[in-house]
């Protein structure tokens, strides 16, 4: 089956996790040519906006305050020119997306977020499809992001809801799937996915994928 399907039961994914890698390969090639331009390719480049400093406890996140042995250089947020010239490189280099990354656990009212703003308006000035991933926000926020010319928002589930306790404590998964909500009730496209490595079991990880593949569209 190549349609895409919104009620996948979690014993489902897991049995396809159990496919010889070959056999998977195959079956998510014939999926992607039912769905996909096969001969598409989006090109994306990510900058660093705003390094270290997050008030999030996240265990694979260098970003984390909380992880301070890992002597993470913090810096400010960057200057809006220092975007516009990254934007610039990266579309002479073939980029179509360029995304901006903020170490922040969630997006604050005030000067900051307004230099954001300009930032998406410029990177959609230079011809380019604007991408953030700023933590958590809200609706107004979002809807602030959209006019300013915002084309997708990165938001990680990051695992399982069963596992997730184990790798953060500052937030929970209810609070990323409502960020997500958020951000889709404004247009905007989601970008978005689980980290694998973090000491889940495969179990684990069919149940994220079971999150994500219950969004409709899929992300």
């Amino acid at each position: 089956m190549t349609a895409p399907r919104y009620d996948w039961t979690a014993s489902e994914i897991e049995s396809l996790l159990r496919l010889p890698l070959l056999e998977l390969v195959s079956k998510a090639h014939d999926v992607a040519r039912a769905n996909t331009d096969a001969r598409g390719v989006q090109l994306a480049a990510l900058m660093n906006i705003k390094t270290g400093g997050c008030a999030e406890d996240c265990s694979y996140c260098s970003q984390s305050s909380h992880h301070e042995a890992l002597d993470v250089t913090r810096t400010p947020l960057s200057r809006i020119d220092e975007v516009v010239e990254a934007a610039k490189q990266a579309k002479a280099q073939g980029t179509v997306r360029f995304c901006m990354g903020a170490a922040w656990r969630e997006v604050v009212d005030g000067p900051e977020f307004d230099a954001v703003l300009e930032m998406v308006r410029a990177v959609r000035n230079q011809g380019l499809e604007p991408c953030v991933t700023l933590g958590m926000l809200k609706p107004h926020q979002a809807k602030a992001l959209k006019a300013a010319g915002l084309q997708s928002y990165n938001h990680n589930i990051d695992t399982s809801p069963e596992y997730y306790g184990q790798i953060i404590t500052t937030r929970t998964l209810e609070d990323r799937l409502q960020t997500l909500s958020t951000v889709r009730a404004e247009g905007i496209d989601l970008c978005t996915g689980v980290i694998v490595g973090l000491g889940e079991s495969l179990t684990d990880r069919a149940s994220a994928l079971r999150v994500l593949a219950a969004m409709n569209p899929h992300p």
